[in-house]
């Protein structure tokens, strides 16, 4: 186990530049899931921790150590990647004892690490199979133990679960959350997946044009985004946007304006915090959970009117579909009482979780109470946790 750290990391591939000035501390024992959109310098980012990358400026240092010129098996880190690449010819076993036997340890030495990652990873009975005999799963978990067998440093994973289906996707997010809690060691995970990234990370680093946007632990980062990049891309189904007004209502305060003929109320404890947008055009930020069918009832909600167009049975919910002011707007609703495609519908909009966005730099506006932090979030390894920490 080991502290990564990256100090403004930047990799130019001839005049573009990847990764711009990247700085990170992974401390020991934190899982990170590195995520972003294709293009952000997510992989270039964990390449460059590999050693499999070059750095074009800036230092990566494990523990207090700079590793930039150190090769990749000097580096005494373990990666999966998206693909397998087992040995086609090889068992399971061999498979996975491949790396031990090129660093001539010991017959029993090798069976015992293989035997234990085994264990650790189900697959015990499968030792003896070759690769064609398992499926997507089963080779993944192989890749796995191969890396574990190692003991390395840190664990580095390149979208590991691309190649599966959803089920096996969701299963395998289970046994890796698992092996983290058990092996405590350092893992360093990519992918452009928001629920992988939500389920295993102690911390979300959100990269966009090979920069860090936002640093932090994943409800964190859902509840209090600090831009409307980061609130559109965290979360299942995205956050709705909606352009309006903030306008001054007689003896009610601070509302928006919607086009259409809707108005919603600001909740009192907001209103500060967004008077200085007052009479400006803005954007409603809302999630689907905090738009539902019906009028609104209690402190902190306001209702409008407008046409479901599409309804979207989810099971548990639907998704009920209409448009705002030229947004598409989705509402996430009872299965048993959605309307028809074409009727008209109420709903009923939780103004107390908006999200105010500047429209010009798309910043989300801070409320009051909520301090946001876009650097680096405190880590949540165990070792913190038990610390109070």
């Amino acid at each position: 186990m080991t502290r990564v750290v990256l100090e403004n990391v930047v990799k130019r591939f001839g005049q573009v530049e990847a990764v711009r000035g990247v700085s990170l501390a992974v401390e020991d024992g934190e899982l990170i899931v590195l995520i972003g959109p294709s293009g952000c310098g997510k992989s270039t980012t964990l390449r460059m921790i590999a050693g499999l990358e070059s750095l074009s400026a800036g230092k990566i240092k494990f523990d207090e150590k700079v590793v930039n010129r150190l090769t990749p098996k000097d580096r005494d880190i373990a990666m999966v990647f998206q693909s397998y690449a087992l040995y086609p010819h090889m068992s399971v076993f061999d498979n996975m004892a491949f790396g031990l036997k090129l660093r001539r340890l010991s017959r029993d030495e090798i069976r015992r690490r293989v035997e234990v990652a085994a264990d650790l990873l189900n697959i015990k009975e499968l030792l003896r199979r070759k690769p064609r005999e398992l499926s997507g799963g089963q080779r993944q978990r192989v890749a796995m133990g191969r890396a574990i067998v190692r003991q390395p440093k840190a664990f580095l994973f390149d979208e590991p679960l691309s190649n599966l289906d959803a089920s096996l996707r969701a299963q395998m997010r289970v046994e890796i959350k698992k092996l983290h809690q058990k092996l405590g060691s350092t893992i360093i995970y990519v992918t452009h997946d928001q629920i992988e990234a939500m389920t295993l990370a102690d911390r979300i680093v959100l990269m966009k044009d090979g920069e860090i946007v936002q640093v932090g632990e994943p409800m964190a980062v859902y509840e209090r985004p600090v831009n409307r990049f980061v609130a559109g891309f965290i979360g299942a189904p995205r956050m709705n946007f909606i352009p309006g007004r903030l306008v001054e209502q007689a003896g009610d305060g601070l509302a928006i304006e919607i086009a259409g003929g809707i108005t919603l109320a600001v909740p009192p404890q907001r209103q500060r915090a967004y008077a200085a947008y007052r009479g400006r055009p803005v954007e409603l930020g809302l999630r689907p959970d905090h738009i539902q069918l019906g009028r609104a009832g209690g402190p902190g909600r306001a209702s409008f009117q407008a046409v479901a167009e599409v309804v979207e049975p989810m099971g548990s919910d639907a998704l009920v579909f209409t448009t705002i002011a030229g947004a598409e707007v989705a509402a996430a609703c009872d299965p048993q009482q959605t309307p028809r495609p074409g009727e008209p519908a109420t709903f009923s909009a939780n103004m107390a979780k908006m999200h105010l966005i500047d429209p010009e730099d798309g910043r989300v506006v801070p409320a009051d109470e909520v301090t946001v932090d876009t650097t680096e979030a405190a880590p949540t390894t165990r070792a913190a946790r038990a610390a109070g920490g």
